[in-house]
Formats: structure tokens, C-alpha cells, sequence
């Protein structure tokens, strides 16, 4: 057994927070030690180039949503390049009737799109004329109806949902699921009023950031975790650690890991969990496990991601985002995004680089199928709303996540306050990850930067 030297903090799980903690930590002068059971650093994020396509087997773009997420690129300019979206890849689309069809981008654009009824278009415009809800606890679907009604939530959010959490509309609470489109309602009265209101005050937080929009990086997402890692000093983290347990030692943690043929401790001032829910009670021993439970019943959407690379591409133009497919439409795929659209060197010139999203609360069962089922699925989707014909794909690349996306139900109230409680009886323990603010990467940053500097304050010389 090695006895390793003290660190400040101690973070368990190496993927985007855990390395964006360890980046704001050193930031502001504390040590650390990063804990990861697989061979790599990066979680979820990675970027794999085959047969001339660079493509992503989790996150494929990321939105510049906060200073945090600017701070961190600032920092490491010179080592990983950000790449935004190519503009003319704006477009989103929305799958209706057998073709597709442009999201609208406004009131004025959502007028004459054929998504909507009549009827919901004469909701859209006495949207901010509308009282708002009381209902904490109301989901994404109940509140969608009630202010915009059946088809805008049919052929806008729906498949909005289906995209970002691969999710249904009707488990989702607004509250913890869209919190930003709560606080428009409960703090300007209205979504449209509100979005006309808040853009204003985005408009001057933009101007204040170097980085805005969707983004990748050069190289792939891969790219900027490669970045945090290499900042890391030899005895600063420890990879394919097979086991980790934590116990309370007076007012510090003790850390026991093995990893290799060694087993190493430590001590730490601070623990923050990473990893998500599963590993909760191997790793916390000594928690209450009414605290650990709720974190653990925590639902997730099993998601299959294909990448379909096209050396020659003779599909229709795909100039845009992407293209969501809602649920009524009955369709086995959630949506197709459009990576050699949005950014550089994705695929070969006159080719075209797509994935396709399948699975999800809708459709768990396409996990089940064998990866040969499941590439003749893919072909099908392509060739029924992009029109690749008999253009056989050059590669497809089958990636299945059995834990992709946590769902933030109403459950989520019990799993917070659980945390909190945790967090409270034992002073210096964090549990952080996409279990609660937030999936998107520009969550897991800012969690990780707010973090950061909560911890960094306790912890004054």
C-alpha cells in the first residue's frame, strides 16, 4: 500500500466536470488529485476518426451559455482551438407528413409554418397575454399545452425534448428539466414577452464573452479534454482504478484506491463525486443509504448513436443543424444531426458525415437489436427522410449508452434535497455531475467553475 501526499481535494470521475474542477481548483491555487476507473480521461466526450471522417461517439456540439464556459476556452487558448458552427448551418428541421420542414426561429415565422393549426397559431400570438402557472411541479408537456398548445408541443417540443434529453415531455418537470424557459414564465409572465426582455440583457453578457454559440473544437470534442488532461501533473490523477472507497477521518477523507497492482491512500480536505449514481454506495460507504437511494433511482435514457459517413454524398442538400422527428410521426429514429454541416474536416470533401440518434424513452427496445439490425435501421431512416437511395454508407459506426441522459422528473425534488442533506451532515463532500444543473456541457462547466470557487473559499491559508 503507497501512501500518497495530501491533496486539497480529491475529485472522483475525470470527465468534463471532473476535469473542468480540477482545472478552476488549480486556478485558484489548491491541489488536487483526479480518480477514474477506465484507462482515459473524458467521460462521455470522444472523438474517433475512420476512413477520412472525424466523428463523435457522445456530445457532438456544446453552447457557449455562460462566462464560465468563456473563461475556460480563454484559458486554454494555444492548446485546443474552438470551432463554432458554420453559419449557414442555422437551420433546424423538423420532420411532418413525410418531408421536412424549417423550425420557426420566431412569432412571426411560427405564423406561417404549416408545423402549427390554426388555432394554436391564434394561442402563439396571446401567448404573453396568458396567466402564468402556480404549479411548481408541472411538466414540460402540461406547460407547452397550456400556453402554446397541442400542436406547438407536437412539432416544436417534443422533438426539442427527444434531441436534448432523448426524453418525453410528459415525465420531464419544467422546473428542473428547461429552468431557463420556468424563469421566463414565472419571472416575466409570458415565453415570448420574456424572450424579448431577456435577450436584451444576453445581448450585453455576449458582448462581454470572446466565445458565443454552438461549438466544437478543432479535432474533434476530444480535443479539449485532451487539453485539461495534459495540464495534469504525473501525481495529480490515477487512471483504471478498479476500486474507490472514501470514509471520514476527524476533519479530513481518506481515500482508498487501487489501481493497477497497487493500492494507494490519501487524504483530502474536500471529496467531490463525479460519477454519477451507480457507484455511489461502493464509493460512500459510511452515507446514510436513504441519502444515497434517491440519487440512485434516478432515470436514464438508453441512446444509440450512429455515425454514417458518406464518401460521396447524393442524399438532398443538408445545409442546416439537423432534423428532429417527433413522436407522432412514428418514426424509429429521434433525429439526425449534421456534423460535416456544422463543422470543418468532418468528412471528405465531397462527402457528408451524419449521426442519427436512436432509443431514447421512446424507443429502448432498438438497443436489443444486433448491430447489424441495427445499420440496416440506419440505412432505412436515411434513405426515407434524407433520400440517400442505393448510396451505400462508407462507414457506420454504432455506439450504444445504456445511461446516456439523466431525466429530471418530479423525482428530482427528493434526489436535490437528498443531496443537500448529504452535503450538509458531512461538511467537504460534494456530489456533482449531470445528476442535477443541468446535461449540457456548458452546465457541467459552470457547475464545475461555481464549484471551484465555493470550495476554494473554504479553503483559505
Amino acid at each position: 500500500m503507497t501512501q500518497l501526499t495530501h491533496s486539497d481535494v480529491t475529485i472522483i470521475g475525470a470527465g468534463l466536470t471532473g476535469l473542468s474542477l480540477a482545472h478552476f481548483l488549480k486556478k485558484h491555487g489548491k491541489t488536487v488529485r483526479l480518480v477514474e476507473k477506465e484507462d482515459r480521461f473524458g467521460g462521455s466526450i470522444r472523438t474517433l476518426s475512420q476512413q477520412g471522417f472525424t466523428f463523435e461517439t457522445g456530445p457532438n456540439t456544446g453552447v457557449v451559455s455562460n462566462m464560465a464556459v468563456d473563461e475556460l476556452f480563454r484559458d486554454l487558448e494555444g492548446q485546443c482551438q474552438v470551432e463554432g458552427a458554420r453559419p449557414e448551418s442555422k437551420a433546424r428541421w423538423i420532420w411532418k407528413n413525410d418531408r421536412w420542414h424549417a423550425l420557426p426561429s420566431g412569432p412571426v415565422s411560427a405564423i406561417g409554418t404549416p408545423l402549427f393549426t390554426p388555432s394554436d397559431k391564434f394561442r402563439i400570438l396571446l401567448e404573453p397575454f396568458r396567466s402564468k402557472g402556480n404549479d411548481p411541479m408541472e411538466t414540460v408537456a402540461g406547460m407547452v399545452k397550456r400556453r402554446l398548445g397541442q400542436s406547438f408541443l407536437d412539432y416544436a417540443v417534443d422533438p426539442f425534448i427527444s434531441g436534448v434529453y432523448a426524453g418525453d415531455p410528459n415525465y420531464l418537470v419544467t422546473r428542473f428539466a428547461l429552468p431557463k424557459l420556468y424563469r421566463l414564465e414565472q419571472n416575466y409572465g409570458s415565453f415570448i414577452g420574456g424572450s424579448l426582455k431577456r435577450g436584451k440583457e444576453l445581448k450585453a453578457e455576449r458582448a462581454n464573452r470572446k466565445y458565443n454559440g454552438i461549438f466544437s473544437f478543432i479535432g474533434g470534442m476530444e480535443s479539449l479534454t485532451r487539453a485539461l488532461s495534459g495540464n495534469l501533473g504525473k501525481d495529480e490523477y490515477l487512471l483504471t482504478c478498479r476500486t474507490t472507497v472514501v470514509l471520514p477521518d476527524a476533519r479530513h477523507y481518506q481515500l482508498t484506491v487501487s489501481s493497477g497492482n497497487a493500492t494507494h491512500t490519501w487524504k483530502s480536505r474536500h471529496v467531490i463525486c463525479t460519477t454519477g449514481s451507480t457507484s455511489l454506495k461502493e464509493l460512500l460507504p459510511f452515507v446514510d443509504s436513504s441519502l444515497i437511494q434517491p440519487v440512485q433511482e434516478i432515470k436514464h435514457a438508453k441512446v444509440i448513436q450512429a455515425a454514417v459517413g458518406f464518401t460521396h454524398w447524393q442524399g438532398i442538400p443538408i445545409a442546416a443543424y439537423g432534423g428532429l422527428i417527433p413522436s407522432r410521426e412514428k418514426r424509429k429514429a429521434l433525429g439526425i444531426l449534421f456534423p460535416s454541416s456544422l463543422f470543418t474536416n468532418r468528412s471528405p470533401h465531397q462527402g457528408a458525415l451524419v449521426s442519427v440518434f436512436l432509443g431514447g424513452f421512446r424507443h429502448p427496445e432498438v438497443l436489443e437489436l444486433t448491430n447489424n439490425e441495427l445499420e440496416m435501421l440506419v440505412q432505412r431512416e436515411l434513405q426515407e427522410t434524407l433520400q440517400t437511395g442505393s448510396n451505400t454508407p462508407d462507414l457506420i459506426s454504432i455506439h450504444k449508452h445504456y445511461q446516456a441522459i439523466p431525466q429530471y422528473g418530479a423525482d428530482s425534488a427528493q434526489r436535490l434535497h437528498a443531496i443537500s442533506t448529504l452535503e450538509r451532515r458531512h461538511p467537504g463532500l460534494y456530489l456533482a455531475g449531470n445528476i442535477r444543473d443541468g446535461i449540457g456541457m456548458a452546465d457541467r462547466i459552470q457547475q464545475a467553475h461555481q464549484l471551484a470557487k465555493q470550495i476554494a473559499g473554504k479553503l483559505v491559508d
